[in-house]
């Protein structure tokens, strides 16, 4: 079954089915210009806890804007983007991680010639303090500590903790930057296209990632062009079409051919005709 709502409220309660929790992350008329050229247009929509959002739409269809956006890497050119009922205004990708928005990016930032454990304390490391409060010496064995229980929080097994991550597989290395986010406490998890080049063993892994992601209580905003995983995963798909947030669906009541509709723009089409 279909959605039919023409235009859906995405801030209200009945859109995301969780009843009336407070949006962890909420957009207002977002929209971001280049000179004339518009990539975002009037852009609303609320992620609350424990939600795995999908955002998805064609090339160009604006989701790399508003991805980093909300990551703090872009600054909108209109509208409000609030972080627990809170104005927010991100001056850099670093102020957005210490407010708890933390970014899984196609690439990973990962460092492929140190452990596992260390990527998950790049420039954060744990010091121990020195005697008399001198500076001190990095604290190994509680970091690997950490790093261990947060890898075993996504439930995804790594050969070694003291691996490096160039040597894991591709879902192994997402377990590991999806286990630096959970490490560190974020309030949503921003995923890019994360089964990008990967496996179908390896793409059921990130499935399993976000998983455990969502029994964290932290949402998830899963941008992907792999639509069968985007339905077996999400609870709403928003569709982005040049720009605009054109639709939002309730996953278990679409269709893949829906939302197909939506992302080449056949479903602006039909609602016009209609």
């Amino acid at each position: 079954m279909s959605d039919n709502r023409s235009q859906a409220n995405l801030a209200s309660p009945d859109a995301s089915g969780v009843g009336a929790d407070p949006p962890i992350v909420e957009l207002r008329n977002v929209g971001k210009h280049y000179g004339r050229i518009t990539a975002l247009k009037h852009v609303s929509f609320a992620i609350r806890k424990g939600e795995v959002v999908a955002l998805v739409g064609d090339n160009g269809a604006g989701k790399s804007t508003l991805v980093n956006i909300i990551a703090g890497a872009l600054a909108p050119s209109v509208g409000e983007l609030l972080i627990e009922g809170e104005p927010m205004r991100f001056r850099s990708a670093n102020e957005a991680r210490q407010m708890g928005i933390e970014t899984v990016y196609q690439d990973l930032a990962l460092a492929n010639d140190v452990p596992a454990w260390a990527n998950l304390f790049l420039g954060r490391e744990i010091k121990r303090r020195g005697p008399l409060g001198a500076l001190g010496w990095l604290d190994k064995k509680a970091m690997i500590g950490a790093a261990d229980e947060a890898l075993g929080r996504t439930k995804i097994r790594i050969k070694s903790i003291e691996a490096k991550c160039g040597a894991l597989s591709g879902g192994q290395r997402q377990a590991v930057a999806v286990a630096r986010a959970i490490n560190w406490g974020s309030r949503m998890l921003l995923m890019d296209e994360p089964t990008a080049a990967l496996g179908v063993e390896q793409q059921h892994q990130v499935g399993v990632l976000i998983e455990a992601v969502r029994e964290e209580g932290t949402p998830v905003l899963l941008v992907s062009h792999n639509l069968p995983q985007v339905m077996a995963v999400s609870d709403r798909i928003l569709v982005l079409f040049h720009g605009h947030l054109v639709k939002e669906l309730v996953t278990a009541r679409t269709t893949t051919d829906e939302v197909i509709k939506w992302i080449t723009g056949a479903g602006l089409v039909r609602q016009a005709a209609s």
